[in-house]
């Protein structure tokens, strides 16, 4: 006679597995605890061996926008409170480079795991993006500081910041999945997207003015640059003190939806193969 436990047995059919992007995101709340636990293991790692710790930061950041404005604050000198200009320009521009990049590295990480354990594929990534906005978040300190200095006013429009944010995260989520997905495969992409971040970064609006790219031709830099419209609604809110257009915010909300959603299904399609190519 079988046993309750026998009765009681789950048994896996392949058969009924669901589309691999619906499991992947049901994983991801399934092991919601291991994604807080890779985000405070990225902190960690990060800052134990350094003496400024978390504050760096900030500090990194700072020296940046430093640099930058006794370099540049001549030639832009129309810009009004350039500091600032430069600090919310880097802020957006720091998420996204350093998110983008994480999440490859973070995959090929713990693409060994892949064949060991079950765990879901995008908990690195997700992580990734988690740790971004925890840095984020303290970027906004030193921003907060300059602006006081700068005499640049903090208006009502600061509490679009959320959903800036959350659109920032889920481009770089999209712009991380398909990175990583590919640099699986192709290990040499990791090394071709820093070339690719710096040639971007002149392309955005970080340094130089929106008013002097939109000369170079007629503007179509601009208009084919995701990160400009993030950056511009960034801007806008805390720079300029203005609410965003309402066009504007769709144009942002399609663009970072619509990566997500490519990254996510490219990701997830090629996941089973990764541990394959470790």
């Amino acid at each position: 006679m079988k046993s309750s436990q026998d009765n009681q047995r789950e048994i896996y059919d392949s058969s009924k597995r669901g589309h691999p992007a619906w499991e992947e995101l049901k994983g991801v709340f399934r092991y919601k605890d291991l994604v807080f636990q890779l985000i405070r293991r990225d902190l960690v790692s990060r800052y134990k061996r350094s003496v400024l710790g978390i504050a760096w930061t900030m500090l990194n950041p700072l020296g940046t926008m430093l640099i930058l404005t006794i370099v540049f604050s001549r030639v832009f000198s129309q810009t009004q409170a350039y500091p600032v200009f430069i600090l919310a320009g880097l802020i957006v521009w720091n998420f996204f480079s350093q998110t983008t990049q994480h999440c490859m590295d973070s995959t090929l990480w713990g693409s060994g795991l892949f064949g060991k354990i079950y765990l879901p594929r995008t908990s690195f990534i997700v992580s990734s993006i988690g740790t971004g906005i925890v840095n984020f978040i303290i970027s906004l300190v030193p921003l907060l500081v300059i602006m006081l200095f700068s005499g640049v006013s903090i208006r009502p429009s600061a509490i679009m910041l959320p959903i800036i944010l959350l659109l920032l995260s889920f481009f770089s989520l999209g712009v991380g999945l398909l990175l990583s997905a590919y640099s699986v495969f192709f290990p040499d992409i990791a090394q071709m997207y820093t070339i690719f971040l710096m040639a971007l970064m002149y392309m955005s609006p970080v340094i130089i003015p929106e008013e002097i790219l939109a000369g170079v031709m007629n503007g179509l830099l601009l208009k084919i640059n995701p990160l400009f419209y993030l950056i511009k609604l960034f801007r806008l809110a805390l720079y300029y003190g203005e609410f965003p257009p309402i066009s504007l915010l769709l144009i942002a909300a399609g663009i970072s939806f619509a990566m997500f959603i490519i990254g996510w299904l490219v990701f997830t399609d090629n996941s089973d193969r990764f541990a394959y190519y470790v």
